[in-house]
């Protein structure tokens, strides 16, 4: 149990050192983690499954969380290339 605590106290210093873009793909990642080990695991009706569903669910859950992210905007310049710049 102290083992357990100590762990938890780790991870809970080492969460505050996120920038918001990390922190909103990791948000990604657990909830995408987690829809996909729940699908994954009523469809397989097993444990292989469900761990399937819930490594592929959080990569794609970070990807789509990392694109969305706000304050990107981007134009195309004459020359057709794309360019970001940050949203007013």
């Amino acid at each position: 149990m102290k083992k357990v605590l100590i762990v938890a106290a780790m991870a809970l210093t080492l969460a505050g050192c996120e920038t918001a873009r990390q922190d909103r793909v990791a948000g990604g990642a657990l909830i995408g983690g987690g829809a996909g080990a729940l699908i994954g695991g009523l469809a397989s009706n097993s444990v292989g499954g469900a761990v399937a569903g819930g490594v592929i669910g959080a990569a794609a859950g970070a990807i789509i969380a990392d694109a969305t992210r706000p304050g990107r905007c981007y134009y195309y310049t004459r020359s057709g290339k794309k360019r970001y710049v940050s949203c007013r």
